[in-house]
């Protein structure tokens, strides 16, 4: 237990004392021992299997690690560009295409996932009512529009909601928010399809006026079921394998919070919990003992890496729509492997087990989102390198200038708790618990 303990305490960038509780409650809660010696035994050899079929080592440095994942995701990037029919996203405002349809392809295969893409939105008659009492006035002077029925007639939508996000200040979005959605009625709510949308080019330069740079590459609206994709040129290594996960990533997550909008509904609070599934909100820290785990629906990592309550135990939301993804990625892999057969022999280097996939094969980093480890860099300096698929693509598109490392450590957190108690029953508990913020096990 200590050698596997102190790993875990490293990876999880928690305390002794906190891992060590948390394994005493947990082991009488679920019956079951020596978990946290499995998660960190099998990170360990998910970790050695992957140094082997790169040709690597411990002894190899963390640049050199680094750089190795990277360029294996560079490879499946290229690929998946090529597959995807060379994306100019500057033309594709008018329809999403083959990006759309491959994503709908691969999203439609996760196991125990129904393929229906419908979702549990506001109507856009009410969101045109709601715009029409609170006009977006600098979204209107900007394209010198007289009212919001002409905004959206000219512009559609699902542009015209995108757009909110990046034009109104935040005082009008706050007020919106809080004000136009106080009396949602269950009425007010229909089943539609999620939709797809690429925005037009001008929609750079309006976001550029009012906020100085680029959209998000991809952003979802979960009250609409819209996701949008912004139309910057794909000119970065990695860019298009980014945008291609976070559309899977959002084609998961709109339906969850789908799925609570409409559980809700009956509520006399349905507002105000509507409310706070949009805002995401997350419980202060806890001071309760380690069999109450908080459920963190933001990677709060993003806003403060060291915000205390990411070191204490916690379940995520966002991880578990991640590890749909990886579901994915073995319709994504015969996708890509229809249009370009994989090399032989099976594993890169004949380093690997028998029928494991390469690593330049998107199938080979699906069970990679909780792996990581500590590596000497140049200097000699102890440096962690995620695994994570996701960490490394968003680390590839920036050229390393950030080296992304949370979504690694919100999956090794969901990764514990499944092993104690089991993914069906995590997922249920979260449903049930989000609005409080704690799952309380007994």
């Amino acid at each position: 237990m200590q050698t596997s303990h102190k790993k875990l305490v490293q990876l999880l960038g928690t305390s002794s004392e906190a891992l060590l509780d948390l394994d005493k409650k947990m082991t009488t809660v679920s019956g079951k021992t020596g978990v946290l010696d499995a998660v960190a035994d099998n990170n360990d050899q998910n970790v050695d299997r992957v140094l082997a079929d790169l040709g690597l080592t411990h002894a190899s440095t963390a640049e050199e690690v680094y750089e190795a994942l990277t360029q294996k995701l560079a490879d499946i990037d290229k690929k998946l560009f090529e597959l995807l029919d060379r994306p100019d996203l500057s033309k594709l405002s008018e329809d999403a295409g083959k990006i759309r349809d491959v994503a709908f392809q691969v999203f439609a295969s996760t196991e125990g996932l129904p393929a229906s893409r419908q979702g549990f939105f506001i109507k856009k008659g009410k969101v045109a009512e709601l715009l029409a009492k609170h006009p977006p006035q600098l979204l209107l002077e900007h394209f010198g529009y007289q009212n919001t029925d002409e905004l959206l007639q000219k512009e559609g939508f699902a542009s015209t909601v995108a757009a909110l996000r990046f034009t109104q200040t935040k005082e009008w979005m706050h007020s919106f928010f809080d004000v136009a959605y106080h009396d949602l009625k269950p009425e007010d709510f229909e089943n539609r399809d999620v939709e797809i949308k690429i925005l037009d080019t001008k929609w750079l330069a309006v976001a550029e006026k009012f906020i100085g740079k680029k959209l998000h590459n991809v952003s979802h609206l979960k009250e609409y079921g819209i996701i949008f994709i912004s139309p910057d040129p794909i000119d970065q290594r990695g860019e298009t394998l980014r945008m291609f996960l976070l559309l899977l990533h959002y084609l998961h997550e709109v339906p969850f919070y789908s799925n609570l909008f409409r559980k809700f509904l009956p509520n006399s609070d349905f507002v105000a919990k509507l409310q706070s599934l949009l805002r995401g909100d997350v419980p202060e820290l806890s001071t309760k003992d380690s069999s109450h785990w908080m459920i963190i629906q933001r990677y709060l990592a993003k806003n403060n890496i060291h915000d205390p309550r990411l070191s204490m135990y916690h379940v995520s939301p966002e991880a578990e729509h991640w590890y749909r993804v990886a579901q994915n990625f073995q319709k994504l892999a015969e996708v890509i492997n229809e249009k370009f057969p994989p090399a032989r022999p099976a594993s890169l280097g004949e380093a690997g087990e028998a029928g494991q996939p390469p690593a330049d094969n998107i199938n080979y980093w699906a069970g990679l989102d909780h792996v990581g480890d500590f590596f000497k860099n140049k200097e000699g300096v102890d440096t962690f390198v995620s695994f994570n698929v996701v960490d490394l693509v968003m680390s590839l598109v920036t050229q390393g200038e950030t080296k992304y490392v949370y979504h690694q450590q919100e999956a090794m957190w969901n990764t514990i708790f499944v092993e104690y108690i089991g993914r069906d029953k995590m997922n249920t508990l979260i449903k049930e618990n989000i609005i409080k913020g704690f799952v309380e096990l007994q």
